[in-house]
């Protein structure tokens, strides 16, 4: 084995070690064999191989404003989806988002030379680049698309799998129609910007969750797209608001920071200050939405600091808004005791924060953690699914009405 040769096999087994340790279990048996075949750096081959190998999403294609359009997605991710997903040999595999091409071919290695991959692109430089990656790699016998792929690939179907691999805002009909009746369809959903990676099967009314899993996901393009709404505040801008589901903005919301910021405390305090399933319990309040904080108005003293700098959750209303803030009791700076508030802006900022407050303090009385977290799709012209009236949120969009069911487990705290 040259050196060259040596030094990729050593990182693909590194990579899936460093996964096996940040995961805290080892992979899946026969994902990880399709891991340690199949080389990922001949789908990225403008990074080095350290990048390549790392456990990062690798960028590959931009917009003209610099925006990322296409990645390889972080392995961890890759690794998740084909989990809930329980590939096996023999199977019609459809893949909606070709990439790179990379999951294509751990798809074709895990339905084996029986099954059969279709992979739909909608950008056609992407769609030729997953295809000359599929073809370095020896993998020509997956077919890639271009087309939109809400619309499937009913030639190539039924199928026994479907993965999505862009960030979806429904279940396409496409889907559903194209899905044998025991498969099963992977797709991280957008739920009043909120997105989690389900596999949904069938039920006798419509689909139903077997696993939630929260992570992100570049938006899908195409008929089934529906973009996020991003509102610049302040001269940075201060503060970003980031909108789902087309929903209107008052012009007022503009000058919400002319106003001094209200701040409300809650009383918990706790590593992170957060449960999985809360932000869907915020997301229940009108004007739900994602905020980002500029850094340097933060350190400017402009507005307090959010408490996610990835993005905070709030709500906003009128000319008002008000956003998720955190501030540091103790512990330690790998694990530290964080109280969690609100900050409000506007004539009515401290009653949105307060609104936030309330439901987080709420929230935490009710369930504390231990929390399993259900969704149902239904067509909107169906009978209600088994629960609906005890939801935690429903969310009508084209195609489905989404039921979303948070229930404690055996280790929450009873109310």
């Amino acid at each position: 084995m040259d050196e060259t040769r040596e030094d990729e096999v050593t990182l693909r087994s590194g990579m899936l070690d460093r996964l096996a340790a940040m995961r805290g279990r080892t992979l899946a048996d026969d994902v990880a064999d399709a891991m340690t075949v199949v080389p990922r750096h001949i789908f990225v081959p403008g990074a080095p191989l350290s990048e390549a190998y790392g456990l990062g999403a690798v960028v590959t294609h931009r917009d003209t404003q610099g925006v990322p359009t296409s990645s390889a997605s972080a392995p961890g991710t890759v690794v998740g989806m084909l989990e809930q997903a329980q590939v096996r040999p023999g199977q019609r595999v459809l893949e909606v988002g070709a990439g790179t091409g990379y999951n294509a071919a751990l798809l074709a290695h895990l339905v084996g030379p029986s099954g059969s991959v279709t992979t739909i692109e909608y950008d056609p430089e992407v769609a030729e680049a997953a295809r000359a990656h599929l073809a370095a790699h020896g993998a020509d016998r997956v077919r890639v698309v271009t087309g939109d792929g809400t619309l499937g690939a009913a030639e190539d179907g039924p199928f026994d799998r479907i993965l999505v691999t862009a960030g979806a805002w429904d279940v396409a009909a496409a889907w559903v129609e194209q899905l044998a009746p025991d498969g099963r369809v992977v797709l991280p959903l957008r739920l009043r910007g909120l997105t989690r990676v389900v596999a949904f099967e069938h039920t006798g009314t419509g689909l139903r969750s077997v696993s939630v899993v929260e992570d992100g996901f570049i938006p899908m393009k195409g008929i089934g797209a529906m973009p996020e709404k991003n509102v610049p505040l302040g001269p940075g801008p201060d503060l970003t608001l980031r909108i789902d589901d087309a929903q209107p903005v008052d012009r007022a919301l503009l000058e919400a920071l002319d106003r001094e910021p209200t701040l409300e405390w809650t009383d918990v305090v706790a590593p992170w200050a957060w449960t999985p399933a809360q932000d869907f319990w915020l997301a229940t309040l009108p004007g739900f939405c994602r905020v980002f904080v500029n850094a340097e108005a933060v350190a400017a003293g402009r507005i307090p600091r959010a408490k996610d700098p990835w993005g905070a959750w709030g709500v906003y209303s009128g000319g008002s808004l008000a956003y998720m803030v955190a501030r540091q009791t103790g512990g330690t700076h790998e694990m530290p005791m964080l109280q969690v508030g609100a900050c409000g802006f506007g004539p009515d900022g401290a009653d949105l924060a307060r609104q936030l407050t309330g439901r987080v303090g709420a929230w935490q009385e009710q369930t504390a953690a231990g929390v399993r977290v259900t969704i149902e799709a239904r067509p909107p012209a169906s009978a209600p699914l088994h629960g609906e009236d005890d939801a935690l949120l429903v969310v009508d969009k084209v195609d489905h009405v989404f039921v979303v069911t948070a229930v404690r487990t055996a280790t929450s705290v009873e109310a």
